[in-house]
């Protein structure tokens, strides 16, 4: 400021900021040494702007402002003058500084358009601000900078332009004309709606399902579009307030659940939390708090519309969850509804997050009490039928496969199924335990296994969250009690005993029993089923077992054994309908139900068949015995019946060869690759069992193979048929060869002469002389190779079918019964298909 062209240029400035427009220089001289004083005290201050130097956008900036007021033609001088200055930056005595400069004559039009002048009659001179502060209204959000000068200070703020606090003004005075309402209104009423209760203005309508502002009153569009936004947390309370109101008056308690009042209870204690904030809103709404100042001029409410948003944004957020979960879980119940809150918990949002867990916790406590109380306890403490596990009330036998199941709908979703399995299986085996099996050591099992997992065994010790822990429990309790209930099975009650009596006498395994008792029974059972006495019977069963080996077994075992006569009709034999059965009691009866007891009958009827064709051919072939027959016809008329006799009695032996093979070979297969190789496997995994329904599911996988490799199953019953023909066929046989080698010892007898007189008898077939006899013994002989011719022809049709239905049949093993029947491969010679 020491160069005396720098003096005279800020002199000549201050003069033409003093003087007004049209106005003679002479009119300011009074206030220019006080102004030029001041004006020398701000340029030698080290105060400097906030800024960044930028000459291009301050040069821009004042052509923007010169174009915005109409001065298009000053915009362009600028321009040209500035371009000029921009030149001339090389050459000597040139400004340096050229940004300090547009940016302080910037700062003086800004500040001269904007404030009044210097306080005077005529209105003139520099810019400045009133030294008393309650005149003062300093825009908020503008950080500003003061000196101190006679009669005021200047303002230095960082937006030059001050554009935002000459819009704020213009704003409120624009605002205060349009409105009816204060604001500090409006906000009391957004409080009320906050809680459910209409205001003085805004109110809900029924019709349209809302809160609103009267369309009558004058308001900006702005505040509308405020409260509205504002009034959504509101209509949330209230949707969230009926649904709790609405569920804890419901009637009856089964209607809402205790997984339904922990949510409503959850539920209120939110709310609970959002009635404080109310509260204290309402407080800052009653007292208000003053602001520093307002663009207004007027003092105003600390708890505006805007803040009032602001406030609220979080508990809006937490309702909108409120409501989405009320508007869910309003058809729900158990563990259905918890499994829907949980799916709304993924959620990226930690605020979301937080608050889904804390509600989660509350909600699923009644559901995780109940899985605790039913893998440790096995009581199934579910009132309101809202647990996943759902009981019935059945018989002892059935206890374990249809007492309890899984409610799919109540599964929860944080639950997998195959956790819920586990879960059923370990409840259902402590009450096997106690029920079918009168045994207490679950107890301890249960004790040890929350022991080792580090659980406790009371009330509310696994929470929402802690899926691992659940899981450690289950796993750890459903494998000590399985294994407690594994021994009590085994040891206690002989199950693998059990299993081998019912091979042994039902599958017809003990193989000295089942040949003495078709002895004794045989005679009996040709007789018509209803003349056949049971308890005859049961006599019967008794004496084979004391005349063979079954009489070493446990008297347990031969106890349960029983005869049991199946229903039958009027031309049944005893054949057809005697059987036996195995007494399985409780617990056993949950392995051998009344089902699989009738799977256990029809292998045994099917078997019995079996040894009784077996039976029939060694009565056949005790007929046929060389001694028997050796001494016939030896006159020399009887040569030629002789030779047709010998004839017909070997077609006979051949016939007999065929079935023996057939029958030998396919009883083979039975006992041997089917019942021993299922036996086989069924003991490995019964004793790999790890529970009962391992157990169970290795018996039925035995069962099943026996019924399917037996020709049993639904996919043999083709072929099974053949298979009955069969054996009708070998029968037949036998009846026929009862009545053929009667005859032929008849008329043996009859040939020889010391029985000559003892066979006439009045009607007999063999009436006449000797001539007579050998045409009887000839049209006799005729007769039995017609038959025989037919059996056999009937017999091998049946078996080249049977034998080309083998390679068709699902089971491998079949194929071991193809070879060892035809393993010379005649029948597949003979077959038309080849």
């Amino acid at each position: 400021m020491d160069d005396p062209k720098t003096l005279d240029l800020v002199k000549e400035l201050v003069l033409r900021l003093l003087t007004p427009v049209d106005s003679p220089f002479s009119s300011a001289a009074d206030e220019l040494p006080r102004a030029l004083r001041f004006a020398h005290r701000l340029l030698s201050s080290r105060m400097a702007p906030s800024l960044a130097p930028d000459e291009l956008a301050m040069a821009e900036s004042i052509k923007r402002q010169l174009a915005a007021c109409g001065r298009s033609s000053d915009a362009l001088a600028f321009a040209d003058l500035h371009t000029k200055l921009s030149a001339r930056s090389s050459a000597p005595g040139a400004v340096r500084n050229r940004w300090a400069l547009l940016y302080l004559l910037k700062s003086l039009s800004d500040a001269r358009r904007r404030e009044p002048l210097l306080s005077s009659p005529a209105r003139i001179g520099l810019p400045a601000l009133p030294l008393d502060p309650q005149a003062s209204h300093q825009p908020p959000l503008t950080a500003k900078k003061t000196l101190p000068s006679s009669g005021g200070v200047i303002l230095v703020s960082k937006d030059p332009e001050n554009i935002r606090e000459i819009a704020l003004r213009e704003y409120a005075d624009l605002v205060m004309d349009e409105t009816e309402v204060s604001e500090s209104a409006l906000v009391r009423d957004i409080l009320f709606v906050c809680q459910g209760i209409d205001g003085r203005y805004v109110r809900f309508d029924i019709t349209s399902d809302c809160y609103g502002l009267p369309e009558s009153l004058k308001l900006p569009r702005s505040t509308r579009t405020m409260v509205r936004k504002l009034c959504e947390l509101g209509w949330l309370f209230r949707k969230v307030r009926g649904y709790i109101t609405e569920s804890m008056s419901s009637f009856p308690a089964e209607e809402v659940g205790t997984i339904g009042q922990a949510f409503c209870s959850a539920l209120q204690d939110e709310l609970s939390d959002y009635y404080k904030l109310l509260a204290v809103l309402e407080s800052h709404s009653s007292n208000p708090i003053p602001t520093p100042g307002s663009i207004s001029g007027v003092q105003g409410n600390y708890l505006s519309l805007r803040r009032l948003a602001v406030w609220l944004a979080e508990p809006m957020v937490r309702m909108r969850l409120m409501a989405v979960l009320v508007d869910g879980c309003r058809a729900l119940r158990g563990g259905a509804m918890a499994g829907a809150i949980h799916g709304r918990a993924h959620h990226g949002d930690p605020l979301v997050q937080e608050f889904m867990g804390r509600l989660l916790r509350r909600v699923c406590s009644p559901l995780f009490e109940m899985v605790r109380s039913w893998v440790l306890e096995g009581e199934l403490e579910d009132m309101f039928a809202e647990f996943f596990i759902q009981s019935q009330s059945v018989k002892a036998e059935s206890l374990w496969r249809e007492g309890y199941q899984i409610q799919s709908a109540m599964l929860p979703s944080f639950i997998s199924p195959a956790l819920a399995q586990r879960i059923l299986r370990t409840g259902k085996s402590i009450n096997f335990l106690r029920v079918c099996c009168e045994d207490s050591g679950w107890a301890a099992a249960a004790a040890e296994a929350a022991a080792h997992v580090g659980t406790t065994t009371r009330r509310g010790g696994i929470v929402y969250g802690e899926t691992d822990a659940l899981e450690a429990l289950v796993v750890e309790a459903a494998k000590r009690i399985d294994r407690h209930l594994m021994d009590v099975i085994h040891k206690r009650y002989r199950f693998k005993d059990h299993c081998l009596a019912i091979k042994r006498y039902l599958l017809l395994g003990q193989g000295d029993f089942v040949q003495y008792l078709m002895d004794i029974v045989g005679p009996e059972l040709s007789e018509p089923a209803n003349t056949i006495s049971s308890f005859q019977l049961a006599g019967l069963l008794e004496t084979a077992i004391r005349a063979s080996n079954a009489q070493y077994d446990d008297h347990d075992i031969l106890d349960r054994l029983k005869v049991k006569m199946m229903e039958h009709n009027d031309g049944d034999r005893g054949w057809d309908v005697f059987s036996l059965e195995y007494d399985a009691r409780v617990p056993l009866d949950t392995v051998f139900t009344a089902s699989i007891m009738k799977k256990y009958l029809r292998i045994f009827n099917f078997l019995w068949k079996l040894k009784r064709v077996e039976h029939a051919l060694i009565g056949v072939w005790k007929m046929m015995k060389p001694n028997s027959i050796i001494s016939c016809i030896f006159t020399k008329e009887g040569a030629s019946v002789k030779t047709q006799f010998v004839s017909v009695l070997r077609r006979c032996q051949v016939l007999w060869n065929e079935m023996n093979h057939f029958v030998t070979n396919f009883q083979y297969y039975i006992m041997f690759e089917v019942l021993e190789v299922s036996w086989a496997r069924f003991s490995e995994e019964m004793d790999a069992a790890k529970d009962l329904d391992d157990l169970l599911a290795a018996h039925d996988k035995y069962l099943n193979s026996i019924v399917e490799k037996s020709l049993l199953g639904e996919r043999s019953q083709a072929i099974i048929r053949i298979l009955f023909i069969l054996f009708d066929l070998i029968l037949r046989l036998r009846c026929h060869a009862e009545r053929w080698f009667e005859r032929i010892f008849e008329l043996q007898l009859r040939g020889t002469n010391k029985s000559r007189t003892k066979t006439k008898e009045p009607g007999s077939w063999l009436d006449g002389g000797r001539k007579a006899l050998m045409q009887h013994a000839r049209e006799f002989l005729r007769q039995m190779g017609e038959d025989l011719d037919k059996i056999a022809k009937e017999y091998s049709s049946s078996l080249d079918s049977f034998i080309s239905q083998l390679p068709v049949q699902q089971h491998v093993d079949l194929k071991f019964l193809l070879f060892r029947l035809d393993f010379t491969e005649y029948y597949s010679r003979l077959s038309p298909s080849s």
